[in-house]
């Protein structure tokens, strides 16, 4: 048995028993929706089942502080009915609590619409923002969170514990002249997609961040922290590398803007797809981050690695977004 198992199992048993502790306690199950996306022949569903207080007040999430997010306890293997457009499922929650379903027929207009999330063992239920892209759109935007769109100084462990659980939410920097950016590099009805290593549980901190800053509304791709069944901790760039292609599949007639920074692997990821998909990148946008930034996210002054070849597809580089839509125009 190796590292991994061992903590997946520990991880398994303090879950359940933070749940007979909470139950115990008078908490119930609660689910929370996350945005999900599809097109006009089927669309993914996304939520998470936790124990909530039901006497404790509605937080203000601009406001708690960051550790608040991570202080949950999942609900593992709970049944919960997803109703989207025309269809109705069932589904149970995996062991982190997760829920993500694919419903074809839904029989929904492109645009935003909203799923039901139902749990059992608890008279509450949730809604789920689901984007739905029309067939006819041909560009969409991919773009990363982390210090491309948001100062976070990821993935130094000590930067990134004191951005994600100490600083409020409420004073999270964006980068600047990134809103204008994508706002610019988008067109009419064409979807954004937000692609980070970030946990689920800053979904809302997110959410609210990118309202406040004037981003375009978009589906976010966040993953989950912890063992998997091959290692200690998930791989961030793997996570992306995955959800970069199954946007490929779901979307064949889209071409895309991908948009990174220079801070971590977006260059050699952005590079890959250019190989394996050449027709399906219209434009790759790197933002570089400075010397101290570069000293702050991963302890050296430069990239941790070179920039990648993107062949036929256009690359533009800037220190923010300004110089990004500069250097788009020219």
């Amino acid at each position: 048995m190796g590292m991994n198992d061992v903590a997946r199992w520990a991880e398994r048993r303090i879950r359940r028993a933070g749940v007979r502790r909470k139950a115990q306690a008078g908490w119930t199950p609660s689910v929370t929706g996350f945005t999900g996306y599809g097109c006009s022949k089927k669309a993914r569903v996304i939520g998470r089942v936790l124990m909530e207080d039901p006497t404790a007040r509605e937080p203000a999430n601009n406001l708690e502080r960051g550790y608040r997010q991570f202080l949950t306890t999942p609900v593992p293997d709970l049944p919960v009915t997803v109703t989207f457009g025309d269809r109705t499922v069932e589904t149970r929650a995996n062991e982190e609590g997760y829920i993500e379903v694919l419903i074809e027929g839904h029989g929904c207009e492109p645009g935003w619409h909203e799923a039901l999330l139902d749990v059992s063992l608890s008279t509450a239920t949730a809604t789920a923002p689901v984007q739905i892209i029309s067939d006819d759109v041909t560009h969409g935007v991919i773009s990363d969170i982390d210090d491309t769109i948001m100062v976070t100084n990821l993935p130094r462990a000590l930067l990134a514990a004191w951005n994600s659980w100490v600083i409020r939410s409420a004073n999270r920097r964006p980068v600047e002249g990134m809103a204008q950016f994508l706002n610019e590099v988008r067109g009419a009805d064409e979807p954004v997609f937000y692609l980070s290593t970030g946990a689920w549980n800053t979904y809302e901190t997110l959410a609210d961040f990118q309202q406040r800053h004037g981003f375009p509304r978009g589906p976010m791709l966040l993953t989950d922290w912890g063992p998997t069944q091959t290692a200690l901790f998930r791989s961030g760039p793997e996570h992306k590398r995955v959800q970069l292609r199954n946007l490929m599949i779901d979307f064949p007639n889209i071409a895309w803007t991908l948009v990174g920074d220079d801070g971590q692997h977006d260059p050699m990821i952005y590079s890959d797809v250019v190989f394996e998909h050449p027709n399906r990148v219209d434009l790759v946008a790197i933002r570089e981050l400075t010397p101290s930034e570069h000293i702050l996210a991963h302890g050296t002054a430069t990239t941790i690695e070179q920039p990648g070849d993107y062949r036929e597809a256009p690359s533009i580089f800037g220190a923010d977004g300004h110089e990004l839509s500069n250097r788009l125009g020219s």
